[in-house]
């Protein structure tokens, strides 16, 4: 059964991937981002021009949405001497903000689903104390704190899970990944010896969107390599 869909930053890595795997099985997706990337080369998917950080809404004509997963990050690794409040704030208003702003626009289509589900993103980071890392773990930490309270409060017509991934190798993460040098010192971090791809973490917020995950809510979902729960001999 065809559903409608919502993704925030599909038009590019993680979410273009999601946007992608949806549209292929014959769900209406309708990506919100600033750019539309490579959506051309989609069917079943509709663009509108959106900006999580300005001060407007998007104008979504659909009365019934299913599932929305907010896919837009930032990845500001800097010393803690050298960050600004501005840094701070810059990252909460991608990965807080932004997401807060978007679902309260559309929490009343959602709440008109027979069983609707919102899909957020973390990091490894938050869990797992990084050097380098803290304004963006200080955002991400919030946003896992929303999850479980909003997965609390919209219960049981709405669920609300949150993936955090490790390094994944996506548009937005090009400067750390920007060699195959680089990309295997990453990878060797890991368990698993690799970083992470759009695809394979798409798949998991596509299962968490679907009806095949539908006994689940509240949820940290940890897909880092194995980086967050274990370490290697």
């Amino acid at each position: 059964m065809a559903k409608n869909y919502i993704v925030v930053g599909g038009s590019s890595g993680i979410g273009f991937e999601l946007t992608k795997q949806l549209a292929e099985v014959g769900h209406q997706v309708t990506v919100l981002s600033r750019s539309k990337g490579e959506l051309g080369t989609l069917s079943n998917v509709h663009y509108i021009e959106y900006d999580v950080t300005a001060n407007e809404d998007p104008k979504i004509e659909m009365d019934t949405i299913d599932g929305i997963a907010y896919c837009p990050g930032t990845i500001n690794l800097k010393p803690f001497h050298g960050l600004k409040s501005h840094d701070f704030q810059q990252d909460f208003e991608v990965n807080v903000l932004g997401a807060v702003k978007t679902l309260q626009f559309v929490l009343k289509q959602l709440k008109k689903s027979e069983s609707a589900s919102i899909v957020f993103f973390s990091t490894v980071a938050v869990q797992q104390g990084m050097p380098f890392h803290s304004s963006v773990a200080a955002s991400k930490g919030a946003i896992e704190g929303l999850t479980r309270s909003l997965a609390a409060e919209l219960a049981p017509k709405i669920r609300v899970n949150c993936i955090a991934p490790s390094i994944t190798d996506t548009p937005l993460a090009s400067r750390i990944l920007s060699s195959d040098e680089k990309k295997e010192t990453s990878g060797k971090r890991h368990p698993l010896n690799r970083v992470g791809t759009a695809k394979e973490v798409a798949k998991m917020a596509n299962f968490l969107l679907s009806d095949d995950s539908g006994w689940m809510t509240g949820q940290i979902i940890g897909l880092d390599g194995g980086m967050s729960a274990i370490r290697p001999l």
